[in-house]
């Protein structure tokens, strides 16, 4: 009896003490709320490239219904995450190029279609901004996609223009090599920003109404393309260069140009993009790196950015771009699609609005999307 009085005991103790253990974080409870409202419309998503290069191609080896624990993105993860859209990345890299650049990203284009033919309850196309809230309502991931590289057109307005009835509404201009017609930020400048055929680019894709996404490029690009676009800009994952001095990210001199021109800085959580310490290490010759610890980029860290952003840039001008399924290393407390809540908790920490969660998570991208359409009627 007496043993059995201890057992009761310490299943009260238990009992008393769970509660206390498992209480939600408030900010946390609020910001899934507020994601609930509007979810999150994430610039960039490399679930796509993961199919190609761990999967062969077939989506059943990655099922996003199964838990997925050697990439960062499934269904359950998604709706943890409050992701109510998504741009998919149809990466192919710079090490293609030409006509087999073009046929791979048709490949890319390919599982992205087959993405949404295979998981219809949970995934639709979004053509339009009308879509994407139209799909959001109906309870499902509106899809997008987005072409990382102007390589992929193969210097061709043509192929541009078929790759935009293929469904793809934004373009990078450049990726980590330069393009015949625009210099990258990880290359050595050849046309100081935009060639004239560059402009001719930027244009197009203002008539179609896809979006100018100018991560990865320049900051001559980013300036010329500026210039010479009618509609708001993107960078669909990119983060503060006052920050962390990398060439990926954005200088304050083309931040204080956004309000100008509407765009937004979807910021990403490419941990050698957010934190110093991390670019300075990655940076070490292999041999250098030996016997020290990696720094690790941390949560509060990409909140740092968001408020540098914030600073120069204005709240209307700021997103998200996670990058997920793109990175090699990730960033503590954000190690997967599952964690934007924890993101905006931490910012309403530091007294930002509930409206200024709503536009960093969906409201901001949503309207360069509608403003992009409208561009494009006029013309």
């Amino acid at each position: 009896m007496r043993l059995l009085g201890l057992f009761f005991c310490v299943i009260c103790v238990m009992g008393a003490a769970s509660p206390t253990a498992q209480q939600p974080d408030p900010m946390v409870e609020r910001a899934r709320r507020l994601l609930r409202d509007v979810p999150v419309f994430d610039g960039h998503n490399d679930y796509p490239w993961a199919i190609r290069e761990k999967a062969n191609g077939d989506l059943a080896n990655l099922d996003l219904r199964q838990p997925q624990p050697t990439i960062h993105t499934d269904f359950a993860r998604l709706a943890k995450g409050g992701v109510g859209a998504q741009f998919w990345s149809v990466y192919v890299p710079v090490e293609l190029q030409g006509q087999t650049a073009v046929t791979a990203t048709l490949e890319q284009i390919d599982v992205v279609h087959r993405m949404v033919a295979r998981y219809p309850d949970r995934l639709e196309l979004a053509l339009t901004a009308a879509d994407v809230e139209r799909i959001q309502k109906a309870g499902k991931i509106a899809s997008l996609i987005g072409m990382e590289g102007g390589h992929s057109i193969d210097s061709s307005l043509g192929t541009l223009r078929m790759m935009y009835r293929l469904g793809a509404r934004y373009m990078t201009l450049t990726h980590s090599l330069n393009t015949p017609w625009a210099d990258s930020s990880t290359d050595v400048a050849v046309h100081n920003g935009l060639s004239a055929f560059g402009e001719d680019v930027v244009r197009e894709m203002n008539r179609l109404g896809m979006l100018v996404d100018l991560s990865h490029v320049s900051p001559d690009t980013m300036a010329d393309a500026l210039g010479v676009t009618s509609a708001p800009v993107i960078f669909s994952h990119s983060s503060a260069r006052a920050l962390t001095d990398v060439p990926r990210d954005v200088p304050d001199a083309i931040l204080r140009q956004l309000p100008k021109n509407g765009g937004v800085v979807m910021v990403t959580f490419v941990p050698g993009f957010i934190s110093q310490e991390v670019a300075d290490f990655n940076a070490l010759p292999a041999e250098a790196r030996v016997g020290k610890e990696a720094p690790r980029a941390t949560i509060i860290q990409v909140a740092d950015h968001i408020d540098h952003i914030k600073a120069v840039a204005g709240i209307n001008h700021i997103g998200l771009g996670g990058d997920f399924d793109g990175i090699t290393q990730v960033v503590l407390g954000l190690e997967d699609t599952s964690t934007y809540p924890d993101l905006m908790a931490e910012l309403l920490r530091r007294g930002y609005s509930d409206e200024d969660v709503r536009k960093i998570a969906g409201k901001n991208i949503l309207r360069v999307l509608k403003k992009a359409e409208d561009v494009a009627r006029k013309q």
